[in-house]
C-alpha cells in the first residue's frame, strides 16, 4: 500500500508531527522494500518528508539527511537541511545548504535572511545569484530593476544582522517606496522599529500590514508586546483571538498568549512562552518574553539564561537590556557593565546602548557622574530619545536637583506630548508636595493614553495624599506595585 505524500504534508501543516513521522517512516521503508531500484531522487524525496516530520519533533540527529546525494537534492531539500543543520549548530554545513538554495533561485528570502544572520557578507550572498543572460548577453531586468531591489534587500538583512538598525531601516524604507503596501517589507520595518524602541511607528506599520493581509502571523508576537507596553489590552485581546483562529500551532501565537496572560497570571504566561520554544527553539521573542517573566517572578538567574538564549541566536538590543537588568537584580555590577559595554561595542552609534552603560553606572551612587555623561551622549546621538531623558531626570532627582529634572522634562514636553514625560513630571511634583501640578500631569498622561497603568496607579496614590491619607501606611505593597509599574513604563520605552 502506498502512502500519498500530500497526506504527510497536510499532517505537518496541522502540526501533527507524530502521525507525519509514522507515515514518513512507512513511506521510506515501503519504497525501499518494494523497489530495490528506486531512483536516488525518489528516495531522497521520501527522506526529506521524513526529515520534515522529525524536524517538527526536533529529533535533529535522526533528521539530518546527510545520506542524500548532493545531485539529488532539490531546492526544498537544501532549505530543510539548512534549517536542520542550523538548529543543531552545524553552522558551516547550514551555510553551504543555504548557498546552494540561492544558486538554484535568487528569490529564496528565507535563505538570504539565514545567511545574513550566520555572518555571510552581502557581497558574498549576491555573488551566489544565478546569472541568466538573454540573447543580448545582458542579465534580464524588469521595470522594477529586479537585481537592484534584491541587492538592497540583501544589504538590509545584513545591516540588521550586524545590529546596524539605522542602515537596515533606511534600506527597507527605500524598498517600501518602490513596492508600497508590500506586507513582507512592512513587517521587516516594523520588527526593526520595535527592536530600536520606535514603538509608535512599529505599531502603525504592523497595523498597516494587517490591513493589507489580516491573516498574517509572522512577527505578530512582536506587535502583541508593543500593545502590552501601550496598555492597549482591547487591541491585544482582539489580536490574540484573531491569531488563534488563523493558526493555533505557530510559536508567535503562544508568545502573544503569554503577553496577554502576563497581567493575570505570570506563571501561566511563562508556560505559554515555554510552549512557543517547544514549537520552535529558535524563536527569539519566546526567549525575550521568558526572560522578562523570570525577572517579574524575581528569578534573575533564570532570566540570564533566557536572555543568553536569545543572544546566541541573534544578539540585539533587547537581549542586552535584559541581561543588564538581570545582572543588576543579582547585584552583579561587573557582569552588567560587561554586557552593556558589549552592546555599545556591537552598536557604537546606538543611543540605547549608551544609555544602557549609563544605567549600570547609575545603579551606584559613586557612578552617577559617569551615568550623566552617557545619558547626555545618548541624547547627542538621538536628541529625541525619551529613555535617556527620563533616566537623566531620575538622576537629577537622586542628586536632589528636582528643579533641573522639571526643567529637562518640560523642555522635552514642548516637542513631544508623551505620556511617560507627564508621569515622570507628576512623580517629581508629588515628591516635592506640589500635588496640584502632579495631578494635572497624571491627567494629561491619561488623556494621551487612557490605558496607562502607571498613570492610573500614580493618580490613585496621589488622590490619597491630597485627602491627607498616607498612601504608604495602609497599603505598603501597593506602593511597591506603583514603583514597579513606573519602572516598566520607563523600560517599556526602551524595549
Amino acid at each position: 500500500m502506498d502512502v500519498p505524500k500530500d497526506q504527510i504534508t497536510a499532517l505537518l501543516d496541522h502540526g501533527l508531527y507524530d502521525s507525519a513521522q509514522m507515515l514518513g517512516c512507512f513511506l521510506v521503508s515501503s519504497s525501499s522494500a518494494t523497489n530495490a531500484e528506486t531512483s536516488p531522487y525518489v528516495k531522497a524525496e521520501n527522506l526529506v518528508l521524513l526529515g520534515d516530520s522529525l524536524y517538527g519533533e526536533k529529533e535533529y540527529r535522526r533528521a539530518l539527511m546527510e545520506g542524500i546525494p548532493s545531485k539529488a537534492r532539490t531546492l526544498r531539500m537544501n532549505l530543510t537541511m539548512g534549517k536542520l543543520y542550523r538548529n543543531s549548530r552545524h553552522n558551516r554545513a547550514a551555510i553551504a545548504c543555504y548557498k546552494e538554495c540561492l544558486r538554484h533561485c535568487a528569490y529564496i528570502l528565507e535563505a538570504i535572511t539565514a545567511l545574513a544572520e550566520l555572518g555571510v557578507s552581502a557581497k558574498d550572498i549576491t555573488s551566489l545569484f544565478p546569472q541568466t543572460p538573454n540573447r543580448s548577453g545582458r542579465p534580464p531586468f524588469d521595470h522594477f530593476d529586479s537585481s537592484r531591489w534584491l541587492q538592497r534587500y540583501v544589504e538590509a538583512q545584513c545591516c540588521v544582522a550586524s545590529n546596524d538598525y539605522k542602515g537596515g531601516l533606511e534600506l527597507f524604507t527605500e524598498l517600501l517606496q518602490r513596492c508600497p503596501n508590500n506586507v513582507h517589507i512592512l513587517l521587516e520595518i516594523a520588527k526593526v522599529e520595535a527592536i530600536i524602541g520606535r514603538n509608535e511607528d512599529a505599531i502603525l506599520n504592523f497595523e498597516k500590514a494587517r490591513s493589507v493581509d489580516p491573516y498574517i502571523v509572522t512577527y505578530m508576537d512582536e506587535y502583541a508586546m508593543l500593545l502590552k507596553m501601550k496598555s492597549d489590552y482591547s487591541k491585544l485581546n482582539r489580536l490574540v483571538h484573531d491569531l488563534l483562529n488563523i493558526d493555533p500551532t505557530r510559536p508567535e501565537i503562544f508568545v502573544a498568549l503569554s503577553v496577554l496572560w502576563e497581567r493575570k497570571d505570570e506563571r501561566g504566561a511563562l508556560a505559554y512562552a515555554e510552549q512557543s520554544l517547544r514549537i520552535d527553539e529558535r524563536h527569539i521573542p519566546g526567549y525575550i518574553m521568558k526572560g522578562n517573566l523570570f525577572l517579574s517572578l524575581n528569578r534573575p538567574d533564570a532570566a540570564v539564561t533566557a536572555f543568553r538564549g536569545a543572544q546566541e541566536l541573534r544578539p540585539d538590543l533587547r537581549s542586552y537590556q535584559g541581561l543588564v537588568r538581570s545582572y543588576l537584580s543579582l547585584a552583579k555590577v561587573k557582569e552588567a557593565l560587561y554586557a552593556a559595554r558589549e552592546a555599545m561595542k556591537a552598536m557604537p552609534q546606538s543611543a540605547k546602548a549608551l544609555k544602557l552603560v549609563g544605567d549600570v553606572h547609575a545603579s551606584n551612587s559613586s557612578g552617577r557622574e559617569k551615568a550623566k555623561k552617557f545619558y547626555e551622549s545618548a541624547l547627542r546621538i538621538e536628541p529625541g530619545y525619551l529613555g535617556a531623558v527620563l533616566a537623566l531626570a531620575e538622576l537629577h532627582v537622586a542628586e536632589g536637583r528636582n528643579g533641573d529634572a522639571v526643567s529637562l522634562l518640560e523642555r522635552y514636553l514642548k516637542d513631544s506630548a508623551d505620556d511617560s514625560l507627564h508621569i515622570k513630571l507628576a512623580q517629581v511634583f508629588a515628591a516635592t508636595t506640589l500635588l496640584q501640578e502632579a495631578l494635572s500631569h497624571y491627567e494629561a498622561a491619561l488623556r494621551i493614553n487612557p490605558q496607562n497603568e502607571a498613570a492610573k496607579k500614580g493618580l490613585e496614590r496621589l488622590e490619597k495624599q491630597m485627602k491627607g491619607v498616607d498612601p504608604d501606611a495602609p497599603e505598603e505593597d501597593e506602593e511597591n506595585e506603583v514603583d514597579d509599574a513606573d519602572g516598566e513604563q520607563e523600560e517599556g520605552e526602551l524595549l
